[in-house]
């Protein structure tokens, strides 16, 4: 693994990232390194163990609570969500061509705990461009630093689903619902109850929805001008994703699609334990069987390919999804292309964090920066070099 820093490092010279972080974990042997700085504006030089805003890396350990919760038989995949959620009783959903948010009709079967799992809820996302995203963006859902879980799941609660359950593939807020829930049958906050399954048997210390400064450095977040070629304050489009509330401590704050603060070190260490199910001490997390069903497709071939994109964007470049299907919480690579890996899981975060998880060669890897609408070659150069290394 030596010539990945000099491939990382032209993303450094080309001023396309401030600073990159990696950890890689291939059998028992351990690749970390970190160049760059941690702002661009003070050239404080980036060192190991830095922390970071992991945005939609959130997602898979929500997934996993949930999961754990299934086994538990607290709850279950076809448990409709208005069993722990009355406020969406009277789910609506737009009339198929509907033309505005007034065009909408009852919804025929309200989305269940394998919808928000699988992105298959009706739900939709500030960014996306469709009318129920629009309807996310003018209401403010998710853009405050303040609101509880609570509230802004009950006004989410009020607006219709994009399409009916099941229907559809769309990345969406329904991971913000699957938090909700863990705190309704619980009785806790997601907080603790993330704290008491994941972070303390994994021994994640410096993860969590807050941060202190003081003692934590915290790299900065920038956007990439594309027609500038250069990095900016992220704060380029109200309707970005990077207008979300996030706030470095915030009294209450929890969320289920974003919001927690992590290092490379600890989510190494969550992305070690998908491969057993087990913590470094041989503690149960989760049972083989149960990840092994979440890291395998489990939606519908007319669902695939599936893609993502901001509401002003007409058609992607390259679709980075194009081989993969979902599980519960997770990519998941469907063809063995020239790497032989089928199999391979992970996700990544809005400002490019990003991780993958390959069980057959033991294999765990960690790439932590924090730059929105970044260049997607970077994870593609990371991927490609960890497995030629293979």
């Amino acid at each position: 693994m030596e010539n990945l820093p000099r491939i990382l490092e032209t993303y450094i010279e080309s001023k396309k990232f401030p600073g990159i972080e990696w950890i890689i974990k291939l059998d028992e042997k351990k690749y970390s390194g970190s160049i760059g700085y941690l702002n661009l504006e003070n050239k404080e030089k980036l060192n190991s163990n830095c922390s970071y805003r992991i945005w939609s890396m959130t997602k898979p350990i929500i997934s996993i609570v949930i999961l754990q919760l299934i086994e538990e038989k607290k709850i279950k995949f076809e448990d409709p969500i208005n069993l722990y959620l009355p406020s969406f009783n009277n789910l609506k959903v737009l009339k198929q061509n509907a033309k505005s948010i007034e065009d909408i009709k009852n919804v025929e079967n309200n989305p269940t705990i394998k919808d928000l799992l699988l992105h298959t809820a009706g739900f939709s996302y500030n960014f996306l461009g469709d009318i129920i995203a629009e309807e996310y963006h003018n209401i403010g859902l998710f853009y405050s630093n303040k609101t509880t879980l609570e509230k802004e799941i009950d006004t989410l609660s009020n607006i219709p689903l994009l399409y009916e359950p099941g229907t559809r593939w769309v990345y969406s807020v329904s991971v913000d619902i699957l938090a909700r829930i863990i705190e309704v049958v619980k009785n806790t906050s997601l907080e603790f109850q993330l704290k008491k399954r994941i972070f303390d048997p994994l021994e994640m210390h410096n993860t969590g929805f807050s941060i202190n400064v003081n003692n934590q450095k915290l790299m900065k977040s920038y956007h990439y001008n594309n027609v500038n070629k250069k990095l900016v304050k992220p704060d380029v489009n109200p309707r970005y994703i990077s207008n979300y509330g996030y706030p470095i401590n915030g009294k209450n704050f929890a969320r289920g699609g974003i919001g927690l603060y992590s290092t490379a070190n600890d989510y190494l260490l969550f992305a070690e334990m998908l491969q057993t199910g087990l913590s470094q001490k041989g503690e149960k997390i989760i049972s083989i069987e149960m990840l092994k069903n979440a890291t395998q497709n489990q939606i519908s071939k007319s669902f695939l390919p599936y893609q993502i994109k901001n509401f002003d964007i007409k058609v992607l470049d390259e679709n980075v999804f194009e081989s993969y299907g979902w599980g519960y919480g997770f990519r998941v690579h469907l063809q063995n292309n020239n790497f032989n890996n089928k199999g391979e899981f992970g996700w990544g975060g809005a400002a490019n964090t990003y991780f993958l998880v390959d069980p057959k060669y033991k294999l765990s890897a960690v790439l932590m920066t924090q730059v929105f609408q970044g260049d997607p070659n970077l994870h593609k150069d990371f991927y490609n070099y960890i497995y030629s290394q293979l």
